[in-house]
């Protein structure tokens, strides 16, 4: 297993985070956004210190326009969105081919109320099958990602485990996987280690925060030695990136983080 430092826990741009998560022992960063990038300038900062950028999201630098249609008010859940999610995605593979970044995450949008949810299932599906078509001929890998309901995306479409291994073996892609967020998934149902190993050969990507509060680990109910021993004795071999806030002061936090995760990093 590989871990990957929240960009957020540093307080600079992008590059500073880059840069600072280096400095403090990390060797991958997890900042979504990239619209806003200096693509040569990214692929430069990465190079220069050796850190891998583990994941973004589906966005268009080019059509702004683009990011109000994929939005969750609309989003995926939309058959017409189906061309503008395929433009954006190609012109994501090309900035993750830029910066070498192994994973896109992708996320459906809210429940609509006009269809049924079969039929907002099947209109995922199609545009996923578009998106890992082009996925498998780029050499990345989508991470379809479930978020909770109950506290901080009320009304989106998919949020249990079971629903996404349902519609990733639907799209039936080898490069499709499941980003399994383990603090999404312990409010929306528990039972993070069952889920988790049980449904490990379709995990591609984990995104770390413990309960309440979204925090580092070890300030919440999650027992995150725990969590990542059955991870790693599932045979998973990727990344789990911090996705989290942080409660005491960055240095303090990166000394916390080390000695949790230092016995499980394949650097």
């Amino acid at each position: 297993m590989k871990f990957s430092a929240a960009g957020g826990w540093f307080g600079g741009d992008w590059y500073q985070n880059v840069e600072r998560a280096a400095k403090y022992g990390f060797s991958a960063v997890e900042q979504l956004g990239w619209a806003g990038l200096d693509l040569d300038r990214a692929a430069a900062t990465l190079a220069d210190t050796g850190m891998v950028s583990t994941t973004i999201n589906i966005q268009s630098k080019e059509h702004p326009e683009y990011m109000e249609q994929m939005a969750w008010s609309h989003g995926m859940v939309w058959a017409d969105t189906r061309d503008t999610f395929i433009a954006a995605f190609r012109e994501t593979v090309a900035a993750a081919k830029k910066m070498n970044v192994p994973n896109i995450c992708a996320t459906v949008g809210n429940l609509r109320h006009d269809i049924s949810s079969e039929e907002q299932f099947d209109i995922c599906v199609g545009t996923l099958k578009e998106l890992a078509h082009i996925a498998e001929e780029e050499g990345k890998q989508i991470v379809l990602e479930p978020l909770n309901i109950l506290v901080n995306h009320m009304g989106f479409y998919l949020v249990t485990t079971g629903q996404a291994v349902e519609m990733v073996k639907a799209v039936d892609s080898p490069n499709l996987k499941i980003l399994f967020d383990i603090y999404h998934q312990q409010i929306s149902e528990g039972n993070v280690i069952r889920n988790a190993t049980e449904n490990i050969d379709l995990i591609g990507h984990f995104h770390i925060g413990d309960n309440p509060g979204r925090q580092e680990p070890g300030t919440g109910e999650i027992n995150y030695d725990r969590v990542f021993r059955a991870i790693r004795d599932a045979g998973y071999k990727g990344y789990l990136a911090f996705e989290c806030g942080r409660s005491v002061p960055v240095p303090e936090l990166c000394v916390n983080m080390h000695n949790l995760i230092d016995k499980y990093d394949e650097k």
